[in-house]
Formats: C-alpha cells, structure tokens, sequence
C-alpha cells in the first residue's frame, strides 16, 4: 500500500490517511449525468472518501438539460417521469415538492401529447385538413390493439415470423395496412387518410425509441422494456432539480468539469501505461459549481503516485493528465461508446462487450421549440400532428436530406401558457434530425412556419419570435438521444454491456464469496488481499463498470434506468468492500 504522502493525502487528515493505508478504494466516476451521479452520492453516504467524477462538458446533467427563457424553464433534453409505483426519480422529485401530474393511467393512451391532460390532438394533413374526430379515434383504436401485439413477442414467446423480419416497423405497417384495407364499412378515401396516420404514428414510436426508423427496431425484444405503473409527470421549475438534488450531496471538489476522458488503461498490475504523452497529474482541478481551477491542495488533488507505485486502472484525459485508480465508473453513453470503444480502453475490450456495443441501437430525438406572441391554434388543442397523404403507401420514412422537414412528426403545445407563453415543442428524430441540426437557427425557423402553415392551411401564421432547439446528435459527448434494442440484438447485450472489466475467473470467484479468509486481513473473506492489490501482480476485479440508460434491461431509454444503473454499479463495489468500511477507523 502507498503512504499517505504518495497518495497525496492531506497530511492533517489523520482519517484518510488511516484509510488510505488500509486501503480505502480510488473511485473514477466518468460522467456527471444522472448515473454517474448516482453511482458518487451512494458511493460517498456508504463511507467511500477517494471518489472524483469527471464530467467533459462544462456542466452536470448530463442527457437533462433545462433551459430558462424568461420566466419558463425549457426542457432541451428528459421532460417526463415515467410512472410513480418504485420510480426513484419520481420519489425524489415528490419529496421535495417538485411535480405535477400531466397524463392519468398507467400508459400514455396514443402516446402523443404528454404536456396536458385537457384537449385534444389535431391531426393535420399536408392538403391543409383536419382530419375528422371519428377518424382519428377509430385508427387509435386499431393502432393500438397492433402495438399490444408487438409486446407478445417477448412476452409471451411469440415466434416471430419470417415476413416481419424481426422488426417492430414491419410487423406493424404490414399489420395495420391489412386490418385498414379489410374494413368493409371505410371507403377508400377514409383508408388512404388511416394509412397516412399509420405513418405519422410510426414516426412519432420512431422519437419514442430514438431510433432513425421503427423498422430498426427489433420486434422480438420489444416488449422487454418495462413501463412503470402510474402517472407521468413534469417538472415546472425543470428537470435539472432533480440532478441538483442528487448533486447536493457531493462536495465541489469531488466533480471536475471540463475534464474529457482520452483513454482508460485497465488490467494495468504489472505495469502502467509510460510514454510521453503521459504526464503525472497536476494540481489543478475544477470544480462544479464555479469551473475555477482549485489551488487549494486538498485531498480531492491527490491523484498522482510515486515512481514504485501500481494501480489496475489509469485514466489518461484529453489535457495529458493522468489518474490512478482501482476502480473505474463508466456512464458515456452508448453513441460514445460506438465511436470511441477502439481507443477509449486500452488493453480493448472483450469480443462480446464489442459485440454487444455494435449490435445495440442508439438514435438522436430532437426538440424544436417555437415562441410566439399570439397563440393561432385553439384553445382546445393540445398538439398539431402531421400526416401527408401521399406517404399512405410508402414503405420507407427515410427523406432526402433537403427534405429534412418530412420527419417532423408534429409540435405539441406547451401548457399551461400562463407558465411557457404561447410555445409549441417540435419533434424530429434519426438521420433528418442530425441535418436539422446542422441548420441554423433562422432556417429551421422558416421551414417550420412554412409547414405549419401549409398544414393549418393558414398563410398568415407568422415566423416565431423565438426558436430554441436540441442537438445531442452531434454533441460529442453524447452522440445520440438514447438507446434501444436494435434488430438483432436483445436483453442479453444491455447485460453484457453492463457486465464489469475484467472477465477473469478470480473475479467471478470472488464476486460469489468463495474465498476462504486469511487471519489479519482488513477486508471481507469475499476478497483476499491479493486480488485487491495491484502492486502484487494480481488480478483486481471490478476495475471498470459500466452504467448508464443503456445498461439497464428493463428501463433502457429512461431517466430512472440512468439513476437505477449508477446505484447498481456503487452497489457492487460497497459490497465488495463491505466489511472494511464495517470496521470503522
């Protein structure tokens, strides 16, 4: 074990020094969104002292963002709680006062329009039509009874036929085409204008999944994920309360911003990454709440390690400083991880963690936010939908990237007005979204008033007085919305994704409490002192973990699966370390 000198301890400390030379865990959390989080505030109340977050961007929340314009609070990322019964986040945010319901019942019904209780959708086609009441209810009615079957495939066992090819868009567009063509009481007018929703629906599944299309979406994992009874439910003075809340009680120093992550060199017990890019770590660090560099040599700086000294895992980060650990939480989200798995672990990864990172989905939903001073919808209306009727045929809902607009599948309206003003939320989702987003902000503008008067069959609607819009597409620490389960893959890849570094016989054995203990040991007889450390050329286990949304089997794409991910990864290492923190000082 190192001194409390090489660890960097402060030497007035006589605690951590104590538990430094008893061996009290480094923890490296990467991410400060809602997992990492977590994983730091369950870590810090169970006894650990040696945990640092390191967040890339310049701010905490990760995939929650919210906005202030004005008096309103603009959710630019999660917007809802998803069902109450054991929703943690829901909990947390009720506790401290923080929620109003917006839809009743355990689901969502037409899952269109969450912002309001009151109203109704307008559902709108590109000849400047409203479609009729009747209509819309009927073809609700049906869509529906074909998504109920889309859960029965893993539900129930269904096989999954060849015709489908295993896909959630496929099943349903050849499924509700059939049921639309053999009702004998419709004319065929009446079926052209269902099939025509029938695509507006599945663009709307397509920004629920976050996926480019519904057809990528796989037919046989699909009712895997799990929703949580109850309602949904916003959060006024916005989402990012419940990452404050989490935030508050974790010390500044413990979260450095502006800190991206260059590599992670794990399995390192007989030797440490050495090259010139390499350089000890300085003592410079930031902090959460100001951004400032912290000069004020406390433990949080101690990082760095003397020549003689091993650790499993070092962090390597963009600015050329490095980190030692012996355990390493990572939460980037899976967008990352497609783009950066090759150089961000070092030795790579195993072949079926690789695997199950290509075979996942991940996608970019986007939100398009118009401001105007004078609301032209009715009072009555709680979202216009978009339905063009010449794509009442079309197998494929993929545009041409100067038809970027076609993938917008409607604008819910913002209530109440008296908190939002008179404020529309756009939704655009997969490869369309990511050309949004490479559109400025007057452009995006324009179309989006040409469109709506087109389909309002209003020319007179003016341009907003204000846009504001997301782009986690091409944000570089994120690459995407969230994830979903991808045609070909299923529940087994979150589980391999989530599943720790190293894969090593000793590690499973220990994680299963076989070990015998040896007398005088600081630590459990799950864990004999030589596979905990590293300077002894043993395996540790557990060096890198990984949480985050798309980790968590069941609630995958959710914000309580993100928190539910983070506690699970903390979890394992206060078990493994159970019995040294039991002791006390």
């Amino acid at each position: 074990m190192q001194s409390c000198e090489s660890s960097g301890e402060s030497a007035d400390d006589p605690l951590s020094c104590g538990l430094r030379r008893r061996g009290q865990p480094r923890v490296v959390v990467i991410g400060a969104g809602l997992a990492g989080l977590a994983a730091t505030k369950a870590l810090l109340e169970q006894g650990f002292t040696d945990v640092t977050v390191l967040e890339a961007s310049s701010r905490i929340g990760g995939r929650v963002q919210s906005v202030k314009l004005g008096h309103a609070t603009f959710e630019l990322g999660a917007t809802w709680i998803h069902g109450s019964h054991g929703n943690p986040v829901y909990h947390l945010a009720e506790a401290n006062g923080l929620l109003e319901e917006t839809t009743d019942g355990e689901r969502s019904v037409g899952r269109i329009s969450l912002y309001s209780k009151n109203g109704v959708a307008c559902y709108l086609t590109n000849r400047s039509r409203r479609i009729p009441k009747d209509v819309v209810e009927e073809f609700s009615d049906l869509y529906n009874e074909v998504y109920n079957l889309t859960q029965e495939f893993f539900r129930h066992g269904k096989p999954v036929n060849a015709e489908s090819q295993n896909s959630v868009g496929v099943f349903t567009r050849e499924e509700v085409r059939n049921r639309v063509r053999d009702e004998p009481d419709d004319p065929e007018t009446t079926k052209r204008l269902k099939l025509a929703m029938m695509q507006q629906y599945l663009k709307v599944e397509s920004c629920e999944s976050s996926s480019h299309s519904i057809d990528e979406v796989s037919l046989s994992a699909f009712g895997e994920w799990t929703e949580i009874p109850g309602a949904h439910h916003v959060i006024p003075s916005g989402f990012m309360r419940v990452v404050e809340l989490l935030a508050e009680g974790i010390p500044a120093h413990v979260i450095q911003l502006g800190k991206p992550v260059r590599c992670i060199h794990w399995d390192q017990a007989s030797a440490r990454p050495r090259g010139p890019e390499i350089q000890p770590r300085d003592k410079g660090d930031h902090n959460h709440d100001t951004g400032e560099d912290n000069q004020s040599g406390e433990s949080s700086q101690g990082h760095g390690w003397d020549e003689d000294e091993q650790w499993p895992v070092v962090v390597e980060c963009e600015d050329c400083e490095v980190i030692p650990a012996d355990h390493v939480i990572v939460t980037v989200s899976l967008g990352v991880l497609k783009r950066q798995y090759t150089s961000f672990f070092q030795p790579g990864l195993p072949t079926e963690k690789v695997a199950a990172i290509h075979r996942l989905g991940i996608g970019t939903t986007d939100k398009i936010f118009l401001e105007f001073e004078e609301p032209f919808w009715g009072p009555e209306c709680n979202s216009l939908q978009f339905v063009w009727e010449d794509e009442a045929e079309s197998h494929t809902l993929t545009y041409p990237p100067e038809q970027w607009y076609r993938k917008i599948c409607g604008f819910d309206v913002l209530y109440p007005p008296e908190r939002y003003g008179h404020v529309l939320s756009g939704w655009i989702c997969g490869e369309e979204a990511l050309v949004m987003e490479r559109c400025d902000d007057e452009a995006v503008a324009e179309i989006c008033t040409e469109m709506l008067r087109q389909f309002t069959g209003n020319p007179n609607i003016p341009k907003p007085r204000r846009i504001l819009r997301s782009a986690w597409g091409s944000n570089p620490y994120f690459r995407g919305s969230y994830s979903y389960t991808q045609v070909g893959s299923s529940g087994a890849d979150v589980e391999k994704l989530a599943k720790p570094l190293p894969y090593t016989e000793s590690s499973k054995t220990a994680h299963r409490g076989t070990t015998k203990q040896q007398p005088g040991h600081l630590l459990s007889s799950k864990f004999p002192e030589q596979s905990l450390d590293p300077s002894r050329g043993s395996i540790k286990p557990m060096q890198v973990l990984f949480s985050g949304e798309a980790t968590h089997r069941k609630y995958y794409s959710t914000t309580h699966g993100a928190l539910l991910s983070g506690q699970r990864e903390a979890a394992r290492l206060i078990e493994m370390y159970r019995d040294l923190f039991q002791q006390g000082p």
